[in-house]
């Protein structure tokens, strides 16, 4: 059977955008970014209209790090916080994403809402949260998410599923009650340095708009499609 990226046309594969689906008829302005971070306010309305919109996962973003070697890599992970100081998400420190961030605390971060024909893009350094918040977060997690980042050695291998259900098996049957949190495990910031908000048009005449961090005040500028 052909496959099918060789039965289609991949190349005049697209999407006509513009057509009013993000339910704004006025064209994304640097203007709109205003206050103190100047991305925070319609970072959070854009955000709360993808919750109210139905987006699947709407706090997925995709994270890019750079590893040691210089080699980078993507992969979706969820926010989970987002404040002045930036943008919140848990995982386990000897993941591949956590070495790579070991290596170049450095990461960018896209949610990408295309239903709705909008993106916001983060790049910023990256810290690791105060113990607290990880614990409070970690509090709020259903149990079996719990037990699943305590069985789980992050991005190593493993022979078989079997094999990983008979470990998650063994760490549910050691807590009885109350799951602590590993200490391989825990919360990551991006400090925005650079924040893009990208609105869709037709004909591939893109809105773009960005703010830049610059010492302790911001640039905010529109940017070619």
């Amino acid at each position: 059977m052909t496959p099918y990226c060789e039965r289609v046309e991949l190349s005049n594969m697209r999407v006509g955008y513009g057509t009013g689906r993000d339910g704004v008829s006025a064209n994304l302005d640097p203007s709109w970014l205003v206050g103190d971070p100047p991305w925070r306010s319609l970072f959070d309305a854009w955000l709360s209209e993808a919750v109210d919109s139905g987006v699947v996962e709407p706090n997925a973003m995709v994270l890019g790090t750079v590893d040691a070697d210089g080699r980078p890599a993507t992969r979706t992970v969820l926010c989970k916080g987002v404040s002045d100081a930036g943008i919140t998400f848990f995982t386990g420190y000897d993941s591949d994403k956590g070495r790579a961030l070991a290596a170049n605390p450095y990461a960018s971060a896209t949610f990408p809402w295309i239903s709705m024909e909008r993106q916001i893009h983060v790049r910023g350094s990256v810290v690791k949260v105060d113990p607290a918040e990880t614990v409070a977060y970690w509090n709020s997690r259903p149990r079996g998410s719990q037990l699943s980042a305590r069985t789980s050695d992050q991005s190593r291998p493993i022979e078989s599923r079997e094999a990983l259900e008979a470990a998650a098996a063994e760490v549910a049957a050691r807590f009885d009650d109350a799951v602590p949190v590993p200490e391989h495990w825990g919360g990551y910031r991006i400090e925005p340095d650079v924040v893009e908000f990208w609105q869709g048009r037709a004909d591939r005449l893109h809105n773009r708009a960005r703010a830049v961090r610059e010492g302790d005040g911001w640039r905010v500028e529109r940017l070619q499609p």
